[in-house]
């Protein structure tokens, strides 16, 4: 039988390096009130040079991090799974029963134990339910990755549309993002990283005038269910 979780307590490791405010209270905002977040970077300890070095092959092996002084950096997906499985693996021998990678990627090399919330399922089971037949559109931070966006999102019945929109951007880039995907006319739209914010989405939602999910928020729900 399973026990009971103790004390709330939520573990994230994001794909670049700690410490990560803005992501942490899109994070907090969603849970309930007393639970202690703790976060990590995947990459931490490494100096910039050691993060310049470990370059994307190509675009499926493409992610995006913001490091802490605001920089936006794009590193490789298999330089990040062994060292963001460890991460992982430190919250699990430190008591912290459940905890979240903070990037929509697929990890197909990522063996973590325990309650390890990966958003990218998240995200695909919740599209999969709302909308089964339709247009899907999807912002994501790279261009490559936008390239390759029909093919992760793709399935039966559902046309995907993709704009590139680099998190952090200003007022007038997320605007301008907004209109291009309103012209696509999508009937839900996906802020597919977890460097997107509550504020990108008021402005997109303003704009495209139908649903937006927003995957820090989806994914951190899913935390709050299980840990509340």
């Amino acid at each position: 039988m399973n026990q009971p979780l103790k004390h709330k307590r939520m573990g994230v490791v994001v794909i670049g390096q700690s410490p990560r405010p803005s992501m942490a209270a899109e994070i907090s905002a969603v849970l309930s009130p007393g639970t202690t977040l703790e976060l990590r970077g995947a990459l931490d300890g490494m100096s910039r040079a050691e993060i310049d070095a470990i370059p994307p092959v190509d675009g499926a092996d493409a992610l995006f991090t913001m490091l802490p002084g605001g920089d936006n950096v794009r590193i490789s997906k298999k330089a990040v799974e062994g060292r963001a499985n460890a991460q992982l693996a430190r919250f699990k021998a430190e008591g912290i029963d459940v905890a979240m990678l903070a990037c929509t990627g697929k990890f197909p090399n990522l063996a973590p134990e325990g309650l390890v919330i990966l958003p990218s399922a998240v995200l695909h089971r919740l599209v999969e339910a709302v909308l089964p037949k339709g247009r899907l559109g999807v912002f994501s931070p790279l261009v490559e990755q936008t390239e390759l966006i029909a093919k992760k999102w793709q399935r039966e019945d559902v046309e995907v549309v993709g704009v590139t929109l680099t998190p952090g951007s200003d007022d007038d880039a997320v605007d301008e993002a907004a209109r291009a995907m309103a012209e696509k006319a999508p009937d839900l739209v996906v802020l597919d990283c977890m460097s997107y914010s509550s504020a990108n989405k008021a402005r997109v939602r303003k704009i495209y005038g139908g649903p937006v999910i927003l995957s820090i928020a989806a994914a951190a729900r899913v935390v709050e269910e299980l840990i509340s």
